[in-house]
């Protein structure tokens, strides 16, 4: 599981994750356990892109062979590391809304109030079609 590390996405989820099993929630780790394997996978793409960049950072080209590596596995890659992050947060929505965790209620001194649950689901919402824009 350490090749999710590799961008600050995928740490968020593996630590989410490893947050459920550290508590005592194993079912619910189990049950993300396989979203998790297929963000493995966009670990993978993020290894080729990164590549394709530092080789032509440094030759000033890239190799044609790692130039087709690069856009042909991202049309496999890039919709299986999506599907696995939406899989995770749809998978941890019955834990956030039980467990509270991460929420701000009211009255406190800020006077604001924040609650995962419904954030997780906004997410949820406009995280595909917002994935075109970055």
């Amino acid at each position: 599981m350490s090749s999710v590390l590799g961008t600050p996405w995928s740490q968020v989820l593996f630590l989410a994750v490893k947050t459920l099993k550290d508590s005592g929630h194993e079912h619910v780790y189990n049950a993300v356990e396989k979203p998790l394997q297929l963000a493995q996978t966009a670990a993978v793409l993020e290894i080729i892109r990164y590549s394709f960049f530092g080789v032509k950072e440094v030759l000033g080209f890239a190799p044609s062979w790692l130039m087709w590596l690069r856009y042909s596995t991202f049309l496999l890659l890039y919709p299986t590391g999506i599907s696995s992050e939406v899989g995770l947060v749809y998978f941890a929505l019955p834990y956030i809304k039980g467990s509270e965790k991460y929420c701000l209620r009211m009255p406190n001194k800020w006077n604001f109030s924040f609650d995962n649950f419904y954030a997780a689901i906004l997410v949820l919402g406009i995280y595909i079609p917002g994935k075109n824009l970055a």
